[in-house]
């Protein structure tokens, strides 16, 4: 790998990525290397099948470093919603007089909003704004003088057992691993700062599991996963319509929720014939967003608030935002518009990328700054 190249494991709940790449002018991307390897994925409780987990992420990480013809010294891993933990803290300092406020002060008020969550390790920390003595609310408060600093921090943890599991992976590998927040890496790439600033929703629509953020400036004020994606959908469309899987997951793909009512089609799949009723097809479909509606609706009313009230959903991630007409119909059962958002990259500008282009841009942030908040993180193991 090149000297500002960076690699970057992304694990979804159906697939893993490891993608090797940098940043170059004018925000676009250089990717020397990516490897895709489907698994079976993840639940509440923990990987399906940790040794075939195993053996993708090694398939990948070998076939990335024969591209690159390289070794990974460093892997940056991506930790989904599930095995994620985010808490909002707000931190004060005061001091003897009004000072010049400078790396040591931030340092010192990330070191004392820290805190102990049995079963998880920090891995990532970040500010969503901060306010001087005279009440002045600023993004960055270094080389403003004040007698007093208050901020809201945003803390990240992992779950303990995740970071094992991937620990054990590489343990004869001799690969540095560092663990990141997906979700906060893909909304902080796609949703513009100057959006950020003030609250904004951001959805990340999974295969099996999807995540709901609510993020205000650099951070994460609260944040929910649960089980309710395109797999789903698809063992829904499985049983209703009495066909195989395979069937049922291309019909899905193939799925849209404007056509005409009153239609059957044949489908043919592998020599063998499936009367298709397009209006059961296209019911059953509903249904399963209608979950993923119910979910999103419901942590919504949980954070209940003026400043959210009119805020567009943004969503990005590989699961529904492929079904034609899906997203319109989740704007209307939740009573919001929503955005479909994807990499602002020729090639690459689609959902299912979001979340490796966004643990790139994050890591790559991190590992260009060797001082002031990137020490601070370290320490956390992100």
């Amino acid at each position: 790998m090149g000297r500002k190249s960076v690699a970057v494991l992304d694990v979804r709940s159906s697939e893993i990525t490891v993608l090797v790449g940098e940043k170059g002018v004018n925000n676009t991307f250089v990717f020397t290397a990516m490897k895709t390897v489907a698994y079976s994925g993840y639940d509440s409780s923990g990987f399906f099948e940790p040794d075939a987990l195993g053996n993708a992420v090694v398939t990948a990480v070998c076939e990335v470093e024969k591209i690159c013809n390289e070794r990974i010294k460093r892997l940056y891993v991506g930790v989904p919603g599930e095995f994620a933990e985010v808490r909002p803290k707000e931190c004060f300092a005061g001091f003897p007089k009004k000072i010049r406020i400078g790396q040591k002060e931030i340092d010192s008020l990330f070191e004392s909003g820290q805190e102990e969550i049995p079963g998880y390790r920090r891995i990532h920390a970040t500010s969503m704004i901060y306010f001087t003595g005279d009440n002045r609310n600023v993004v960055n408060p270094i080389g403003l003088h004040s007698s007093t600093l208050r901020a809201v921090l945003c803390y990240f943890y992992c779950e303990e057992r995740y970071a094992k599991t991937f620990e054990d992976i590489f343990r004869d590998m001799k690969v540095e691993l560092r663990f990141l927040p997906t979700n906060f890496a893909m909304a902080s790439y796609l949703i513009p700062g100057e959006t950020r600033d003030e609250y904004s929703l951001f959805l990340d629509a999974g295969y099996l599991s999807s995540t709901v953020s609510v993020l205000l400036g650099g951070g994460v004020l609260a944040q929910r996963t649960f089980w309710a994606g395109r797999g789903q959908i698809e063992a829904l469309v499985m049983d209703r319509l009495n066909v195989p899987y395979d069937v049922a997951c291309t019909l899905v793909a193939r799925a849209n929720l404007y056509t005409k009512r009153g239609q059957k089609n044949e489908f043919l799949w592998r020599g063998e014939t499936y009367d298709i009723d397009t209006d059961k097809l296209i019911d059953v479909v509903k249904e399963g967003l209608d979950q993923l509606c119910e979910q999103i609706a419901g942590f919504l009313d949980e954070c209940s608030a003026r400043e959210l009230d009119f805020k567009p959903l943004y969503i990005s991630g590989e699961g529904v935002t492929a079904i034609r007409g899906a997203l319109e119909h989740v704007s209307k059962r939740i009573s919001r518009v929503c955005e479909l958002l994807v990499p602002d990259l020729p090639y690459y500008n689609k959902p299912s990328m979001s979340s490796r282009i966004g643990l790139v841009d994050l890591a790559y942030e991190l590992n260009r700054k060797n001082s002031g908040l990137f020490g601070f993180f370290t320490r956390f193991g992100g």
